[in-house]
Protein backbone atom coordinates (compact mmCIF):
# COMPACT_ATOMS: atom_id res chain seq x y z
CA UNK A 1 0.00 0.00 0.00
CA UNK A 2 1.46 3.20 -0.65
CA UNK A 3 1.72 5.80 2.20
CA UNK A 4 2.53 9.74 1.59
CA UNK A 5 6.26 10.84 2.95
CA UNK A 6 4.64 12.00 6.22
CA UNK A 7 3.17 8.83 7.30
CA UNK A 8 6.17 6.59 5.96
CA UNK A 9 8.41 8.56 8.23
CA UNK A 10 6.16 8.12 11.25
CA UNK A 11 6.46 4.55 9.99
CA UNK A 12 10.13 4.03 9.86
CA UNK A 13 9.93 5.81 13.58
CA UNK A 14 7.59 3.37 14.82
CA UNK A 15 10.04 0.52 13.29
CA UNK A 16 12.73 1.70 14.74
CA UNK A 17 11.27 1.95 17.81
CA UNK A 18 9.90 -2.09 17.48
CA UNK A 19 13.88 -3.10 16.80
CA UNK A 20 15.71 -1.54 19.33
CA UNK A 21 12.66 -2.98 21.76
CA UNK A 22 13.35 -6.45 20.49
CA UNK A 23 17.37 -5.85 20.80
CA UNK A 24 16.62 -4.59 24.12
CA UNK A 25 14.50 -7.63 25.69
CA UNK A 26 16.96 -10.24 23.89
CA UNK A 27 19.81 -9.00 25.21
CA UNK A 28 18.25 -8.93 29.16
CA UNK A 29 17.27 -12.64 28.41
CA UNK A 30 20.73 -13.15 27.48
CA UNK A 31 21.72 -12.01 31.11
CA UNK A 32 18.60 -13.80 33.12
CA UNK A 33 19.61 -16.49 35.41
CA UNK A 34 15.82 -17.36 35.63
CA UNK A 35 14.83 -19.86 32.88
CA UNK A 36 11.05 -18.48 33.04
CA UNK A 37 11.74 -14.80 32.78
CA UNK A 38 13.91 -15.74 30.07
CA UNK A 39 11.17 -17.49 27.65
CA UNK A 40 8.91 -14.15 28.75
CA UNK A 41 11.83 -11.93 27.34
CA UNK A 42 12.46 -13.92 24.33
CA UNK A 43 8.68 -14.15 23.67
CA UNK A 44 8.40 -10.35 23.91
CA UNK A 45 11.17 -10.00 22.14
CA UNK A 46 9.76 -11.94 19.08
CA UNK A 47 6.46 -10.12 19.37
CA UNK A 48 8.61 -7.09 18.77
CA UNK A 49 10.29 -8.26 15.85
CA UNK A 50 7.23 -9.34 14.27
CA UNK A 51 5.85 -6.02 15.07
CA UNK A 52 8.36 -4.19 13.03
CA UNK A 53 8.23 -6.28 9.79
CA UNK A 54 4.53 -5.17 9.76
CA UNK A 55 6.09 -1.65 9.40
CA UNK A 56 8.67 -2.62 7.08
CA UNK A 57 5.99 -3.79 4.15
CA UNK A 58 5.26 0.18 4.16
CA UNK A 59 8.23 1.57 4.51
CA UNK A 60 10.98 -0.74 2.46
CA UNK A 61 13.63 -0.10 5.18
CA UNK A 62 15.95 -0.96 7.95
CA UNK A 63 16.40 1.61 9.97
CA UNK A 64 19.15 1.03 12.63
CA UNK A 65 18.58 0.58 16.47
CA UNK A 66 18.96 3.08 19.00
CA UNK A 67 21.97 1.65 20.41
CA UNK A 68 22.09 4.30 23.34
CA UNK A 69 18.78 3.32 24.44
CA UNK A 70 19.92 -0.52 24.37
CA UNK A 71 22.98 0.60 26.19
CA UNK A 72 20.60 2.48 28.85
CA UNK A 73 17.80 -0.28 29.60
CA UNK A 74 20.77 -2.84 29.85
CA UNK A 75 22.49 -0.99 32.55
CA UNK A 76 19.28 0.19 34.46
CA UNK A 77 18.30 -3.78 34.52
CA UNK A 78 21.89 -4.25 35.61
CA UNK A 79 21.81 -1.96 38.45
CA UNK A 80 17.89 -1.36 39.80
CA UNK A 81 16.46 -4.66 38.48
CA UNK A 82 14.84 -6.01 35.13
CA UNK A 83 11.32 -5.10 36.47
CA UNK A 84 12.29 -1.72 36.67
CA UNK A 85 14.33 -1.63 33.72
CA UNK A 86 11.43 -3.45 31.11
CA UNK A 87 8.41 -0.64 33.50
CA UNK A 88 10.14 2.42 32.92
CA UNK A 89 10.82 1.49 29.26
CA UNK A 90 7.06 0.61 28.73
CA UNK A 91 6.34 3.54 30.41
CA UNK A 92 7.77 5.70 28.00
CA UNK A 93 6.01 4.16 25.32
CA UNK A 94 3.08 4.07 26.65
CA UNK A 95 1.32 6.36 24.03
CA UNK A 96 2.68 3.52 20.87
CA UNK A 97 -0.85 1.90 21.19
CA UNK A 98 -2.25 5.53 20.69
CA UNK A 99 -0.13 6.12 17.93
CA UNK A 100 -1.16 3.04 16.65
CA UNK A 101 -4.65 3.59 16.93
CA UNK A 102 -4.23 6.82 14.78
CA UNK A 103 -3.66 4.57 11.68
CA UNK A 104 -7.17 2.35 11.87
CA UNK A 105 -6.98 2.54 8.51
CA UNK A 106 -4.80 0.50 8.52
CA UNK A 107 -5.83 -3.05 10.19
CA UNK A 108 -2.46 -4.13 11.32
CA UNK A 109 -1.55 -1.51 12.65
CA UNK A 110 -5.07 -1.28 14.95
CA UNK A 111 -3.88 -5.39 16.24
CA UNK A 112 -0.57 -3.67 17.02
CA UNK A 113 -1.71 -1.02 19.46
CA UNK A 114 -4.02 -3.97 20.89
CA UNK A 115 -1.09 -5.75 21.41
CA UNK A 116 1.35 -2.90 22.72
CA UNK A 117 -1.58 -2.17 25.08
CA UNK A 118 -2.44 -5.45 26.64
CA UNK A 119 -0.23 -8.87 25.59
CA UNK A 120 2.96 -7.11 26.56
CA UNK A 121 1.56 -5.62 30.10
CA UNK A 122 0.25 -9.27 30.61
CA UNK A 123 3.35 -10.67 29.88
CA UNK A 124 5.89 -8.60 31.96
CA UNK A 125 3.51 -9.09 35.15
CA UNK A 126 4.13 -12.98 34.46
CA UNK A 127 8.45 -11.78 35.21
CA UNK A 128 8.98 -13.14 39.13
CA UNK A 129 12.28 -11.00 40.64
CA UNK A 130 13.26 -11.06 44.19
CA UNK A 131 14.14 -7.81 45.18
CA UNK A 132 10.60 -7.34 44.64
CA UNK A 133 9.37 -10.02 46.57
CA UNK A 134 11.36 -8.31 49.48
CA UNK A 135 10.04 -4.91 48.50
CA UNK A 136 8.09 -4.99 51.56
CA UNK A 137 11.29 -5.59 53.64
CA UNK A 138 13.15 -2.50 52.34
CA UNK A 139 9.50 -0.15 52.31
CA UNK A 140 9.45 -1.18 56.51
CA UNK A 141 13.24 -0.04 56.69
CA UNK A 142 13.84 2.95 55.05
CA UNK A 143 9.92 4.49 55.85
CA UNK A 144 10.53 3.39 59.71
CA UNK A 145 14.19 5.21 59.26
CA UNK A 146 12.68 8.12 57.72
CA UNK A 147 10.04 8.80 59.68
CA UNK A 148 11.90 7.76 63.19
CA UNK A 149 15.29 8.97 62.40
CA UNK A 150 14.34 11.97 61.19
CA UNK A 151 12.72 13.47 64.22
CA UNK A 152 15.32 11.81 66.71
CA UNK A 153 18.14 13.99 64.83
CA UNK A 154 15.99 17.14 64.55
CA UNK A 155 14.60 16.63 68.15
CA UNK A 156 19.43 15.72 69.21
CA UNK A 157 19.61 19.30 67.34
CA UNK A 158 17.98 21.58 69.99
CA UNK A 159 18.57 19.01 72.94
CA UNK A 160 22.20 18.58 72.58
CA UNK A 161 23.29 21.51 70.49
CA UNK A 162 26.93 20.45 69.63
CA UNK A 163 27.08 18.04 66.04
CA UNK A 164 29.50 15.75 66.86
CA UNK A 165 27.42 14.84 69.75
CA UNK A 166 24.56 14.70 67.82
CA UNK A 167 26.31 12.48 65.10
CA UNK A 168 27.41 10.11 68.00
CA UNK A 169 24.38 9.76 70.00
CA UNK A 170 22.24 9.41 66.31
CA UNK A 171 24.81 6.75 65.38
CA UNK A 172 24.13 4.51 68.12
CA UNK A 173 20.66 5.06 68.43
CA UNK A 174 20.37 4.37 64.66
CA UNK A 175 22.08 1.71 64.34
CA UNK A 176 20.20 -0.49 67.53
CA UNK A 177 17.37 0.65 65.65
CA UNK A 178 18.23 -0.63 62.61
CA UNK A 179 18.75 -4.31 64.67
CA UNK A 180 15.63 -3.94 66.03
CA UNK A 181 13.87 -3.92 63.08
CA UNK A 182 15.49 -6.56 61.12
CA UNK A 183 14.97 -8.83 64.15
CA UNK A 184 11.52 -7.62 64.07
CA UNK A 185 11.16 -8.43 60.23
CA UNK A 186 12.80 -12.25 61.28
CA UNK A 187 10.06 -12.93 63.40
CA UNK A 188 7.40 -11.49 61.51
CA UNK A 189 8.03 -13.22 58.59
CA UNK A 190 8.42 -16.51 60.17
CA UNK A 191 5.59 -16.42 61.79
CA UNK A 192 3.67 -15.57 58.44
CA UNK A 193 4.28 -18.98 56.71
CA UNK A 194 1.92 -18.42 53.97
CA UNK A 195 4.27 -15.35 52.63
CA UNK A 196 6.60 -17.28 50.26
CA UNK A 197 9.82 -15.04 51.72
CA UNK A 198 12.78 -16.02 53.50
CA UNK A 199 13.14 -14.88 57.07
CA UNK A 200 16.55 -14.51 57.19
CA UNK A 201 16.70 -12.49 53.60
CA UNK A 202 13.58 -10.50 54.73
CA UNK A 203 15.84 -9.63 57.60
CA UNK A 204 18.59 -8.34 56.20
CA UNK A 205 16.66 -6.29 53.42
CA UNK A 206 15.01 -4.59 56.24
CA UNK A 207 18.47 -3.50 58.41
CA UNK A 208 20.35 -2.68 54.81
CA UNK A 209 17.65 -0.07 54.48
CA UNK A 210 17.78 1.41 57.68
CA UNK A 211 21.22 1.59 58.33
CA UNK A 212 22.21 3.19 54.46
CA UNK A 213 19.44 5.48 55.85
CA UNK A 214 21.04 5.96 58.95
CA UNK A 215 24.47 6.81 57.17
CA UNK A 216 23.28 9.56 54.88
CA UNK A 217 21.49 10.99 57.38
CA UNK A 218 24.01 11.17 60.27
CA UNK A 219 26.79 12.59 57.58
CA UNK A 220 25.77 16.07 57.73
CA UNK A 221 26.40 15.99 61.49
CA UNK A 222 29.66 14.66 60.75
CA UNK A 223 30.68 17.20 58.24
CA UNK A 224 29.27 20.01 59.82
CA UNK A 225 29.89 21.95 63.05
CA UNK A 226 27.12 24.31 62.59
CA UNK A 227 23.97 22.01 63.88
CA UNK A 228 21.15 23.91 62.09
CA UNK A 229 22.75 23.80 58.69
CA UNK A 230 23.54 19.80 59.29
CA UNK A 231 20.02 19.91 59.93
CA UNK A 232 18.81 21.30 56.92
CA UNK A 233 20.46 19.25 54.91
CA UNK A 234 19.49 16.23 56.80
CA UNK A 235 16.11 17.46 56.09
CA UNK A 236 16.84 17.62 52.20
CA UNK A 237 19.09 14.33 52.14
CA UNK A 238 15.55 12.77 53.51
CA UNK A 239 13.53 14.56 51.10
CA UNK A 240 15.88 13.06 48.23
CA UNK A 241 15.89 9.84 49.67
CA UNK A 242 12.37 9.87 49.78
CA UNK A 243 11.82 11.07 46.19
CA UNK A 244 14.16 8.78 44.62
CA UNK A 245 12.90 5.27 46.40
CA UNK A 246 9.11 6.42 45.54
CA UNK A 247 10.10 6.93 41.91
CA UNK A 248 11.58 3.44 42.18
CA UNK A 249 8.75 1.81 44.09
CA UNK A 250 6.11 4.12 41.54
CA UNK A 251 7.97 1.90 38.18
CA UNK A 252 8.91 -1.17 39.50
CA UNK A 253 4.56 -1.63 41.25
CA UNK A 254 3.08 0.96 38.82
CA UNK A 255 1.74 2.98 41.52
CA UNK A 256 1.07 6.32 42.03
CA UNK A 257 4.42 8.24 42.70
CA UNK A 258 3.11 11.35 43.75
CA UNK A 259 0.74 9.96 46.26
CA UNK A 260 3.23 7.83 47.98
CA UNK A 261 5.85 10.38 48.32
CA UNK A 262 3.57 12.89 49.41
CA UNK A 263 2.34 10.35 52.13
CA UNK A 264 6.02 9.56 53.76
CA UNK A 265 7.14 13.16 53.12
CA UNK A 266 4.29 14.45 55.49
CA UNK A 267 5.18 11.64 58.36
CA UNK A 268 8.92 12.01 57.98
CA UNK A 269 8.69 15.85 58.20
CA UNK A 270 6.02 15.81 60.80
CA UNK A 271 7.60 14.07 62.81
CA UNK A 272 10.80 16.00 62.41
CA UNK A 273 9.24 18.71 63.41
CA UNK A 274 7.56 17.52 66.72
CA UNK A 275 10.46 16.12 68.13
CA UNK A 276 12.05 19.82 66.81
CA UNK A 277 9.60 21.39 69.56
CA UNK A 278 10.18 18.53 71.98
CA UNK A 279 13.69 18.94 71.84
CA UNK A 280 13.53 22.77 72.67
CA UNK A 281 11.04 22.18 75.43
CA UNK A 282 12.94 19.68 77.05
CA UNK A 283 15.62 22.25 76.76
CA UNK A 284 14.20 24.70 78.07
CA UNK A 285 12.67 23.39 81.32
CA UNK A 286 15.64 20.86 82.04
CA UNK A 287 18.05 23.65 81.32
CA UNK A 288 20.69 20.99 80.07
CA UNK A 289 22.61 22.40 77.00
CA UNK A 290 21.52 25.54 77.78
Amino acid sequence: MDIDEKTRKEFIRFQRNEITESLVYTRLASIEKDSSNRDVLLKIAADEVAHAHVFKRYTNENPSPNKWKIAKFYWLARLLGLTFAIKLMESGEANAHVNYNQYATFPELARLGREEEEHEKKLIELINEERLEYMGSVVLGLNDALVEFTGALAGFTLALSDSKLIALTGSITGIAAALSMASSEYLSTKSEAEIDKHPVKAAIYTGIAYVITVVALVTPFILLSNVFAALGIMLFIALLIIGIFNYYYSVARSESFKKRFTEMAILSFGVATISFLIGYALKVFTGIGA
